[in-house]
């Protein structure tokens, strides 16, 4: 039988896959996991003589969090590592739970700090995964679910992995022991109140009395399933090739043509790769529903987090509340001037001309008309419909005037310009970095 490689080894071969032209992170809660993680990459990144990163993201959900940071920073310095603490806030009222919540604003903060293509490294180890699953079954998960923690995965810009995820607890809790390393523990692991705590404190250790690898089991499992779940989602992306290769548009005729259960799958990885929330199951069935028997209607379906609609003839998968108003500061504005909204970067549109009136950007009141170059004077209502700008997103755009004219026009929800008036001219939009 071989031997399970030994720690060093694992993060030898994890870091052979960071790209030397970017930075490493390593998430540190404190805990016994990341302690080691970060000793263990500090080491190994120092012989190489390259930069290593932490990020401590402090909640404040309870008393502890400022000596966990405390801890963090102890360690760090102990190991010679930068490290960057974030104060995230936890959205209590979003009704996903507060272990979920806490967790989406660990990966928001991670993705506020980090820059596109960085490496971060979880400390999930094999336990872990064993829980995971476990919470995954009892939540009625389908293949994707039932795949737990992937050991690599691309998230909103970042590279994401963990290179324990095959170590055991008790591995970690001995090489801590060797390296004579600290860690503080989370009072909140002990309460049996969070489902996790309850199958880590109850359930695993029953079923290990049973059946002694039952984590192993139960790890080796999600594995089997996170190649299955792989091999499904490259069959969706030929799929999503032959509909226009693009995750928030589905041509609905060919949508239609594939089987119910390649449909489910098609519209899930379409989720997963625009970072939005999975349909539930019933809302998932109604909307399929709906796509067959009103394909030529405006349909919208929602769910927490996200939202589907139909229009000409594409289903449309977007973030919840994508087509509400900009909140934008209305006021005076110097020809060529940058400024940013909505994560976009632009230089309002310029003129040959001598402009002794500023310019202003508004929010579409309707009613407006630009004169085109060649064509006249133009409604810009028709002018949204001819650039196929949805009726839904039509309450971001924005106009620009110059005293009581209409000089360009604006789709924010996509940065870009939809019309500029005779003699105007504008620079191309860009994103700002970080925007999301």
């Amino acid at each position: 039988m071989p031997t399970s490689p030994t720690l060093e080894a694992r993060i030898e071969r994890a870091l052979d896959r960071v790209p030397r032209q970017r930075s490493l992170w390593i998430a540190l809660s404190g805990g016994l996991d990341s302690c080691v993680l970060l000793a263990l990459a500090a080491r190994a990144y120092g012989q190489r003589s390259r930069r290593l990163r932490a990020i401590h993201v402090h909640h404040g959900l309870q008393a502890a969090a400022d000596d966990f940071e405390r801890h963090c920073r102890r360690l760090c310095a102990q190991q010679g590592v930068t490290l960057e603490v974030v104060r995230a806030r936890v959205d209590r009222t979003s009704g996903k739970g507060l272990e979920a919540a806490a967790r989406q604003a660990r990966y928001d903060a991670f993705v506020e700090c980090l820059d596109a293509g960085d490496v971060l490294w979880l400390a999930q180890h094999r336990d872990d995964q064993a829980e995971t699953l476990l919470l995954a079954a009892l939540r009625r998960a389908g293949v994707a679910g039932l795949a737990a923690m992937p050991a690599r995965r691309e998230e909103r810009g970042l590279s994401i992995e963990r290179p324990l995820l095959e170590v055991r607890r008790s591995e970690l809790e001995a090489e801590a022991r060797r390296r004579g390393l600290d860690w503080v523990e989370d009072p909140s692991n002990a309460s049996r109140e969070f489902d996790r705590n309850y199958l880590r404190h109850e359930v695993v250790p029953a079923l290990e009395q049973r059946w002694p690898d039952a984590a192993d089991a139960l790890a080796v499992s999600a594995r089997h399933a996170g190649e299955a779940a792989a091999l499904l989602d490259e069959y969706a992306l030929e799929d999503l090739a032959r509909l226009g290769g693009d995750p928030a548009r589905l041509e609905l005729e060919g949508l239609l043509s594939l089987s119910r259960r390649r449909q489910r799958w098609l519209i899930g990885l379409c989720m997963r790769r625009l970072g939005l929330a999975p349909a539930p199951g019933p809302r998932l069935d109604d909307l399929l529903e709906q796509c067959h028997a009103r394909r030529d209607a405006e349909v919208k379906v929602s769910w927490p987090g996200a939202e589907a609609r139909l229009w000409r003839g594409a289903l449309w998968l977007m973030g919840e509340g994508a087509g509400d108003p900009l909140e934008v500061a209305e006021g005076p504005w110097s020809p060529g001037s940058a400024l940013v909204v909505a994560g976009v970067s632009m230089k309002l549109p310029t003129t040959e001309e001598e402009t002794p009136l500023p310019l202003w950007l508004r929010q579409r009141q309707g009613g407006e008309r630009l004169r085109l170059a060649g064509r006249g004077s133009r409604d810009l209502k028709r002018l949204l419909q001819e650039a196929g700008v949805p009726p839904w997103r039509r309450a971001q755009v924005l106009v620009v005037w110059q005293g009581e004219v209409c000089v360009a026009a604006l789709d924010a929800g996509r940065g870009c310009w939809i019309a500029l008036a005779e003699g105007w001219t504008a620079s191309p939009l860009r994103a700002t970095p970080g925007a999301g």
